[in-house]
């Protein structure tokens, strides 16, 4: 047992021991901490330096061969073909309506009868004068063969009576416009009238388009003047229809260029009749040329450098950056003529944070073994 003296005695020597003052016990405290830290601080800087740069996860497609096509895309309202807007070529109260709003009409079908009481008096007394003129013209004839005529007079005749035909016609004329007819066929897209109104002339009553026929014009750049031809294929999708395509073909071209845009027209045909309406807004595709075994990589794999295009491959967990020569673009797709060969794999995501030479890791993919070195065996003893 230890004596409470805070002298203590030595078990060989016999002299006295004194504790160690508090600084000289933090002072080594301190020194083993510090030695201890460098130590641990010196591996971990080590294993740092084996392990190397993290590599950079990116997703990548096959450089593949598959049909592309070169096309031209726009956007274009669809029109009717064939439109009308029938006006009264007459004046008078509209006592029946024939027709309604969607109501399919033919040419020359009666929409309209208009009140036909005035001109139809008209026409008689026309009649009655041209009646009264021949009769006076045919006996002038008689006695001009007698002599007891003038030649002055029975041309005023002939020419009076020529006049009361012409105003007889007229008459007739007048009458003919009381029946309000459709001049094209196609269906009532709107009507301005109802039975009973006072129909003033050349006043529009109703409009008639022929859905059979529709029309998307696009005005083109001039650069595509020589690739676009009237007969090729045109695919139609509309917003009002999604997920529905519509064929049709371009139906003509404009022979000149507009000097104040750069562009020419070029007029779209399709089968209407369906689900197409005048009025939709059409999104189109005019396809002329066709590649059926391309070299071809996902666009998203291009490079945002549109004067120079390059993609970055991943090979052997690098990145390298490759230029490219770019041929048709079709959709998601890319053409690639020249810098690249099949089964090559090109970055599509995960581009962005890559440098020439960077490491990679395809997600997807086995990870890549990192070396590590073998730990000293330290002795048990110590």
């Amino acid at each position: 047992m230890l004596p409470s003296s805070p002298r203590f005695t030595g078990l060989a020597s016999g002299r006295s021991l004194r504790p160690l003052p508090a600084f000289a016990i933090a002072a080594c405290l301190a020194a083993a901490l510090l030695g201890g830290c460098k130590k641990g601080d010196g591996d971990a800087q080590a294993k740092d330096a084996d392990k190397g740069p993290d590599a950079i996860p990116v997703e990548v497609a096959a450089v593949a061969r598959r049909p592309v096509a070169a096309s031209y895309s726009g956007t274009a309202p669809l029109e009717a073909r064939g439109e009308s807007q029938v006006v009264a070529k007459t004046s008078g109260v509209a006592l029946q309506v024939l027709a309604q709003e969607g109501q399919a009409v033919r040419a020359g079908q009666v929409l309209v009868r208009i009140d036909r009481a005035r001109p139809a008096l008209q026409a008689v007394q026309a009649e009655a004068q041209v009646r009264k003129l021949e009769a006076n013209y045919s006996r002038a004839r008689t006695l001009a063969a007698q002599k007891m005529v003038s030649a002055n007079d029975l041309d005023q005749l002939k020419y009076d009576l020529e006049n009361a035909r012409a105003v007889w016609n007229m008459a007739r004329l007048e009458l003919s416009y009381t029946d309000v007819v459709a001049p094209i066929s196609g269906t009532i897209a709107s009507r301005s009238i109802k039975p009973g109104n006072f129909v003033q002339i050349n006043t529009p009553i109703f409009r008639i388009v022929d859905n059979s026929r529709l029309e998307a014009t696009l005005n083109v750049p001039e650069r595509d003047l020589e690739t676009l031809k009237a007969g090729l294929p045109v695919a139609l999708q509309v917003d009002a229809l999604p997920g529905k395509s519509f064929a049709g073909k371009v139906d003509r071209i404009a022979p000149v260029v507009d000097s104040g845009s750069g562009t020419f027209r070029v007029v779209c045909a399709f089968d209407g009749g369906g689900l197409l309406q005048p009025g939709m807004f059409g999104r189109i595709r005019i396809d002329y040329d066709q590649r059926a075994n391309a070299l071809v990589i996902p666009r998203t794999a291009l490079l945002d450098d549109e004067d120079d295009p390059a993609v970055f491959v991943a090979r052997g967990g690098k990145a390298a950056r490759v230029p490219v020569k770019l041929g048709y673009m079709d959709g998601e797709w890319a053409e690639v003529l020249s810098g690249l060969k099949q089964g090559e794999q090109v970055v599509t995501a995960g581009k962005v944070a890559l440098r020439e030479g960077s490491a990679v890791q395809v997600l997807g993919a086995q990870p890549a073994k990192v070396a590590t070195k073998a730990a000293p065996k330290t002795d048990a003893k110590q």
